[in-house]
């Protein structure tokens, strides 16, 4: 059986129920990968895929109010975004500014503008749960795969949370 969409056209699910779709998007200078996937097909709405489309072609907006949402977490000593600002700082000492794309003079800002957004993930069966429906991926080397904040958004596009990946 198969799901279609104006978006992501036919969506067919593999044996064991499950639906996966990959494509790599620009998104200005960069290229990013976004998979939508489902453990299970039935699980999956019309709502869903028409909220993951939206998301996906609203995706310069998206990582605007993400990159937000990063920022105002920076005055919390405690935050996975504080940690990570100063990891990156730890590991690029005083080379830091070589990977910055505008340096303001204040590290925190100027690595989150930075950052690269690696991937997006839509978990397409998680529409309307409390559980994220999309999951964004970043990180200062796009080379450095460990080294990420993971971004989990709702189905509406709010932050749920940051993390880091290790």
């Amino acid at each position: 059986m198969a799901i279609e969409h104006d978006y992501f056209g036919v969506l067919s699910a593999g044996p064991d129920g499950a639906i996966f779709w990959s494509e790599r998007i620009e998104f200005g200078d960069q290229s990013l990968t976004v998979d939508l996937t489902a453990p299970n097909q039935d699980d999956v709405s019309q709502e869903a895929l028409d909220v993951a489309a939206g998301l996906i072609s609203g995706i310069e907006n998206l990582d605007a109010v993400v990159r937000r949402a990063m920022l105002a977490e920076v005055d919390d000593r405690t935050s996975e975004v504080t940690e990570y600002i100063l990891q990156q700082q730890e590991a690029y000492g005083d080379e830091l500014e070589e990977v910055l794309v505008d340096v303001s003079g204040d590290a925190a800002v100027d690595i989150i503008r930075s950052l690269c957004l690696m991937s997006m993930t839509i978990l397409a069966d998680e529409h309307g749960g409390t559980d994220p429906f999309a999951v964004m991926e970043y990180a200062l080397d796009a080379d450095a795969t460990d080294d990420v904040l993971l971004v989990n958004l709702g189905s509406d596009g709010s932050v749920l949370s940051v993390m880091s990946a290790d």
